[in-house]
């Protein structure tokens, strides 16, 4: 899982999700890098935990404005 944290964070500050920007929903991340459902799940909360994302519910998962990291 650290590498798709690593590869999120860097996806992130690349701008290829800029801050502000909506996240690919979780079935379309795990189908992208070949990876459980579950796992993308966990790393989206650890993103969350770190400030990095933030979650509006019923609309999706973000990147903070302040995540340029």
């Amino acid at each position: 899982m650290d590498e798709l944290l690593d590869d999120l964070r860097s996806k992130i500050k690349e701008g290829t999700y800029p801050p502000g920007s909506q996240l690919p929903s979780g079935r379309a991340l795990a189908d992208s890098y070949d990876v459980s459902h579950s796992t993308i799940q966990r790393a989206i909360a650890t993103l969350r935990e770190q400030g990095v994302l933030v979650g509006r519910p019923g609309r999706g998962v973000f990147v903070a404005e302040s995540s340029r990291r």
